[in-house]
């Protein structure tokens, strides 16, 4: 672990990298809580008819925030109107990209890919290379110089989350690389996970994205008018503050470099609308643990791994009071860790094969 304030190489081709490897944290085997292998089976189970339907009511819902921000453009009314539009735009987007990129919210294959490219343009991510990408963040989560998904590293710069409300430092690193990808270019940290035979892929992705991008300038000069850019490309921009506190809630201010997801991923229980809209990735825990269980069954593995899983944080709130808690505490010390209390029913925590703990954490 980090001591003091000692700064740790996140990069996926530094010395934390082959570090991790040497340590055998790179592609380990994680821990898993014991689930009867008829029920895995049974929770396994893919259905077309669950996503179908909430794909649908989710288009319904975008198309009717967005009829309603059209009426009230030129007004004060589209300030909330255009909110409420970004918010079913972005935050759906994330989590429908996040698990049909897995292959597992339909039954039927071309169907996860086509909504996963939709989504995959609508949050503003390269298709082929955040699936690579997402593919390393679960066989190496939270492993530093390995996961490329690591969303603060430590000490923590709080001034990333402020600009990620309206996602610009997330949105320009991802418009730069489309530029680099249409001019048939991979950055230096994609070339760690993108297998060279799917950069042909990448280059058409980034060509497709761009060119809607053009036409959505184009729309703008040619009606005079902002409005096109407000329903695509925009949203993504001023639309993701509630996919920002999902995001937060899932891994910060727990573990990294350890085998057990049940140190470093957090599951949190929250209301309906929010577990539509989050597609139940708040059973993260869950899900990270067993990635090929489908959205709709991870309420049924919860119930199953209750017994092996620390208590979930009781909302989104009493999560982000948590994270936010920890990374003032990492910014002094970034070894700072929080440890979840197992219930007597479970197994010890997995820590890794050379574990040594931090200089100091806090059980809850």
């Amino acid at each position: 672990m980090a001591t003091g304030t000692q700064k740790r190489d996140y990069s996926l081709h530094g010395p934390e990298s082959v570090r991790a490897v040497e340590r055998g944290l790179a592609g380990a085997d994680w821990y898993a809580s014991p689930i009867p292998r008829a029920k895995m089976k049974e929770l396994m189970k893919r259905k077309n008819g669950p996503a179908i339907r909430d794909t649908l009511i989710l288009f319904c819902a975008i198309g009717c925030a967005g009829y309603l921000a059209f009426l009230s453009w030129g007004t004060w009314w589209a300030v909330p109107a255009f909110l409420l539009y970004g918010i079913l735009y972005a935050t759906p987007g994330d989590s429908r990209w996040h698990e049909c990129g897995h292959g597992t919210a339909f039954k039927t294959p071309w169907m996860n890919e086509v909504i996963y490219h939709i989504f995959s343009f609508m949050v503003l991510r390269s298709a082929t290379p955040w699936r690579w990408s997402h593919a390393r963040h679960h066989s190496d989560t939270y492993i530093v110089g390995r996961d490329p998904e690591i969303l603060l590293q430590r000490p923590p710069i709080i001034k990333i989350l402020w600009m990620e409300i309206l996602h610009l430092y997330g949105g320009p690193i991802e418009l730069k690389r489309f530029l680099l990808h249409a001019v048939g270019k991979i950055e230096k940290q994609e070339q760690a996970y993108i297998p060279p035979s799917e950069y042909r892929k990448v280059f058409i992705e980034a060509w497709v994205y761009m060119l809607i991008i053009l036409g959505t300038i184009g729309a703008c000069i040619y009606t005079g008018s902002l409005l096109p850019a407000m329903f695509v490309v925009l949203p993504t921009f001023y639309g993701p503050v509630l996919m920002l506190m999902f995001g937060i809630s899932q891994h910060l201010g727990l573990y990294e470099d350890v085998l057990d997801h049940r140190l470093n991923t957090r599951t949190v229980y929250v209301n309906p609308i929010f577990r539509f809209l989050y597609w139940n990735m708040n059973y993260h825990i869950e899900h990270h643990m067993f990635p090929m269980v489908p959205y709709h069954a991870l309420p049924k593995l919860h119930q199953e791994m209750k017994g092996d899983t620390p208590e979930p944080s009781p909302s989104l709130y009493a999560a982000l009071k948590e994270v936010f808690v920890a990374l003032r505490k990492q910014k002094k010390d970034p070894s700072y860790v929080i440890v979840r209390q197992l219930p007597p029913t479970a197994r010890p925590y997995k820590y890794g094969l050379d574990y040594q703990p931090p200089i100091r954490s806090d059980i809850s």
